[in-house]
């Protein structure tokens, strides 16, 4: 499942691991930096993301490709393309894909995956 891959993001290019892939979603951590982790994942359609925080990671998501729903601290908000959420530390969040496409959202936060 470690496949690498390249993909751009933001105007550059990055080299990824495939860290998750099933029939809710793909996500790819990419390997470039040493404090920080981009993530990308692809939630396909009518699937969401399994709920959990983070104790000590905030986080920023940027949406780039269709709609649904970011359910932060159990108040759900409608996201689309080209929104921008921070996720605050310890903040309960999950991501739902109501639309009619994949949804496709980059996530950046510091330190490393925690497993």
């Amino acid at each position: 499942m470690a496949a690498v891959v390249g993909s751009r993001f933001g105007g550059a290019r990055f080299n990824g691991e495939v860290v998750k892939s099933n029939d809710t979603y793909n996500v790819i951590d990419y390997t470039e930096l040493e404090n920080l982790v981009i993530s990308q994942t692809t939630l396909f359609v009518g699937k969401n993301t399994t709920g959990h925080s983070h104790i000590g990671q905030e986080e920023v998501y940027f949406f780039t490709q269709g709609s649904g729903s970011l359910i932060l601290d159990g108040v759900e908000f409608f996201v689309s393309a080209g929104d921008v959420w921070a996720i605050p530390d310890g903040a309960h969040h999950k991501v739902c894909n109501m639309g009619e496409c994949d949804m496709v959202f980059q996530c950046v936060f510091n330190g490393g995956r925690k497993k």
